[in-house]
């Protein structure tokens, strides 16, 4: 027993989390994401089934710990891509401002909205997405060029209220959008990859440093990051991710789109269905305890009227 956890199952852990570093990793590199489609699932199923959280408080710690472990993988990813000159700057340097922006309103509205909602927002918000890309992997843009300054504005703070709720990168919203506005998918993830560093680097930060760590916390956390998980991940992910900027060179777009979406389907159903199950079981305890509660007040009044019958019998 290490940690109050089984060897075998502390091993299976840590193997899960190595493993989702190199496909975290190769993802970034690969497609432009930073990430946190993989990290935060991961995280979440490890927190609940192998440290015992409450889903409630794994799906924010998962949040967090997943904007940590990206800001090493995008920043490799990022100086990957600016090499190959895939980054389009003007469109960070206009996002840039929007985007903390974004961050900050996201982190406060994620705090707000509690962890079981952010369970269904990110199940929800992947089955669309993964949905999208299937079902559009050869689709034509829908529009000609991206929209003026006040449109990209609006959009930069979306993608990052968005991806710093979710606990995701900002790539996962940031390259679909950019293709539906013909950017060139090369040039749509390599800036992908640079809005990724936006997101993850405040939004870990205030994650790690406005929060205070809930109670029963997986160990090794800091406020809302486990800094355990990230030592696991980091690492390996950050050397991955040159990885599939190499090989996303030689593989037809098209497929990996849909391979993506297939396995990011099947990841955000089954968040989703955990976000579900937790809502089911809360209600069904509060109707147990409310039931409880009634039977309690009824039972009171005729031990009381049986004790005044008494007395006046005597």
């Amino acid at each position: 027993m290490i940690l109050g956890i089984p060897l075998y199952e502390l091993a299976i852990t840590i193997g899960m989390l190595l493993c989702c570093g190199v496909v975290a990793g190769f993802l970034a590199g690969l497609l432009g994401i930073g990430g946190g489609i993989i990290f935060v699932p991961c995280f979440y199923f490890v927190f609940t089934l192998f440290f015992k959280v409450d889903p409630n408080i794994a799906i924010l710690v998962a949040t967090g710990t997943s904007l940590l472990c990206m800001i090493p993988t995008s920043i490799s990813a990022a100086l990957s891509q600016n090499k190959k000159g895939n980054t389009d700057m003007a469109v960070i340097r206009s996002w840039s401002v929007f985007m903390l922006i974004g961050v900050v309103v996201g982190i406060l509205v994620s705090k707000f909205l509690g962890g079981a909602w952010l369970t269904l927002l990110f199940g929800g918000v992947m089955i669309l997405n993964s949905i999208n890309t299937l079902f559009r992997a050869k689709a034509k843009p829908a529009f000609d060029s991206l929209p003026g300054k006040a449109g990209q504005s609006v959009i930069a703070f979306c993608i990052a209220c968005f991806s710093s709720m979710l606990g995701i990168g900002g790539g996962t919203l940031t390259v679909p959008i950019l293709n539906a506005c013909s950017v060139p998918p090369h040039k749509a993830i390599g800036t992908s990859s640079a809005v990724s560093l936006f997101v993850c680097v405040p939004g870990a930060i205030l994650m790690l440093l406005t929060n205070t760590t809930p109670d029963h916390a997986p160990i090794g956390t800091f406020g809302l990051v486990n800094v355990l998980a990230a030592i696991c991940v980091v690492p390996v992910s950050y050397f991955c991710a040159p990885l599939g900027v190499n090989i996303g060179k030689n593989i037809k777009p098209t497929t990996l789109k849909r391979i993506f979406a297939v396995a990011l389907f099947i990841i955000s159903a089954r968040m989703l269905f955990s976000g579900i199950s937790y809502y089911v079981e809360d209600n069904s305890a509060q109707a147990t305890t409310e039931v409880s509660t009634e039977a309690s007040t009824t039972v009171e009044p005729t031990e009381q009227t049986n004790n005044n019958s008494a007395v006046e019998n005597n």
